[in-house]
């Protein structure tokens, strides 16, 4: 009994040493629940069963999260919801305003809505008087100095022409704007075409006086027959111009360098109606005498801008009625008033139409219309503008939005004060300052009032700018950029039309 007592207990003792052996490797096999791979194979399976690890908040900068298109997805939810808010509110408590043909009656019936149709086309005049003007100093008929006072004469005529014209008949204010528009436009394009013909007039004078030198040379080295000498004098000259007008179009772009030396125009074969009316009506600011061009029209393309630019201009200007011009009318009480809080209050609700209008207004006009007007030319550079929306700084802004503008500006005032020895920040100060004039210019003129507001806000651009690249960097930039698009110029231009309506319809 005894014996088979110890067989049995030692039996048992061996079943159980059997079991302890094999649950860790019933462990093993077990899937894991809880807490990392590393920390089960070194520590085991832990009693309390942990589910934490050490990990930021998913809103931390730390985190490296970034995907928040979910929030951006709910603002865009939110725009919709606020702005349909504010639809509904502008339909009930003034019902539908927008007049199709409202404009266009406008017109009709206005009998001071024709002198600005007539103005528009005077600019033909000084246009043809520039012409004849390149055209006599490039045949030496009149002198350098001539030529140039009779530039600054037909460019002061004019940019003081229209002001006399609309100052004493009182056009329609649209109708001025636009013509102010043409005006100053070809102020621009004039300063440029006399300024590049100059520079190709003395390039190729140098160019002759240079193959002088070398005639001369030759004929002291050697005695040659005069036919050879002329034959290779001619020669010489044709290639000299082909490379003078290359470097002159260098710096606009690989298209032009791209075409063969006989299809390239030479000063002064470039001075004739065809082209010079080819540049007035081309997307551009900045005359050279060989345009990179397309090989076709696309009429797909150009058909749907048209379409977009005639459906934002009859949006905008149902906007203005629905929109714009209530709120104006409701803010005239607040600003005879002062009422400081109600004008602020105002100002905020009159910014965001303004900003969508003015929004609306870039598309169709740098996007739209200034694709069709190069569709039609076939002008291939088609850069009007670039990711201005993207801007982090103030600058950024300037050179991006307007490209036309800014290459003008850069050519034919930034550059050249920089090459009379003028510092970076003034020629920068200069150009700001000549944006602004010709902004109150703009404003000012059809509008039959002197009030400077476009001309300081855009002299404040300049400290903003600094303000901005020292304190701003990255998004905040960019927000602060926004911030003075929609509370900066366009709240100056609502201020204009403000005191438009209460020197017009204030009694």
């Amino acid at each position: 009994m005894a014996t088979k007592t110890v067989q049995s207990g030692t039996e048992v003792r061996n079943r159980k040493m059997s079991e302890k052996d094999k649950s860790p490797e019933k462990k093993k096999t077990e899937p894991v629940t809880s807490g990392s791979d590393g920390e089960e194979e070194e520590n085991g399976r832990q009693p309390d069963d942990p589910i934490h690890v050490a990990q930021d908040s998913l809103l931390s900068h730390t985190s490296g999260f970034s995907n928040y298109r979910g929030f951006l997805n709910l603002c865009i939810v939110l725009l919709a919801m606020s702005s349909s808010r504010l639809v509904l509110e502008n339909l009930i408590k003034y019902g539908i305003l927008v007049d199709p043909i409202y404009f266009i009656k406008l017109f009709i019936e206005d009998p001071y809505s024709l002198p600005s149709g007539l103005l528009g086309m005077s600019i033909n005049i000084f246009i043809l008087l520039q012409f004849g003007n390149e055209i006599l100093v490039s045949k030496d008929k009149i002198s350098e100095q001539l030529s140039y006072a009779l530039t600054v004469i037909n460019c002061t005529v004019i940019a003081t022409f229209p002001v006399i014209v609309i100052t004493l008949v009182r056009p329609n204010p649209v109708g001025s704007f636009i013509s102010l528009g043409m005006y100053t436009i070809g102020f621009m394009k004039i300063i440029s075409y006399s300024v590049t013909n100059k520079w190709c007039r003395h390039a190729l004078r140098e160019t002759k006086a240079d193959k002088k030198k070398e005639v001369k040379k030759d004929r002291r080295k050697k005695k040659s027959s005069k036919r050879s000498l002329e034959k290779n004098a001619s020669e010489d000259e044709k290639t000299t111009e082909a490379k003078d007008a290359d470097t002159i179009t260098k710096e606009n772009g690989a298209m032009v360098q791209q075409l063969k030396q006989e299809d390239l125009v030479h000063y002064p074969c470039n001075l004739n109606i065809k082209d010079l009316y080819y540049f007035m009506l081309a997307p551009t600011l900045v005359y050279q005498l060989n345009f990179p061009r397309t090989k076709r029209i696309r009429k797909r393309f150009l058909l749907r801008r048209i379409i977009e630019m005639i459906f934002l201009i009859q949006l905008s200007l149902g906007l203005i009625q629905q929109w714009i011009v209530p709120l104006i009318t409701n803010a005239m009480k607040p600003f005879s008033d002062m009422d400081i809080f109600r004008m602020i209050e105002r100002i905020l609700k009159l910014a965001v139409p303004n900003h969508l209008i003015w929004l609306m207004f870039f598309y169709f006009y740098f996007h739209s219309f200034l694709n069709i007007m190069g569709e039609l030319l076939r002008f291939a550079d088609r850069e009007f503008y670039q990711d201005w929306w993207n801007s982090e700084t103030v600058g950024y802004f300037w050179q991006n939005w307007n490209i036309p503008v800014y290459r003008w500006c850069k050519r034919h005032v930034y550059k050249p004060m920089l090459r009379r020895g003028f510092s970076k920040f003034q020629a920068n100060v200069m150009v700001f300052f000549l944006s602004a004039v010709g902004h109150e210019y703009l404003v000012s003129v059809p509008l039959h009032m002197f009030r400077l507001w476009a001309f300081m806000g855009m002299l404040m651009q300049v400290p903003l700018a600094f303000f901005v690249s020292a304190f701003l960097k990255h998004h905040y930039g960019n927000m602060a950029v926004w911030m003075s698009l929609i509370i900066g110029q366009p709240i100056a231009v609502l201020m204009y039309v403000h005191d438009y309506y209460i020197l017009t319809y204030g009694s």
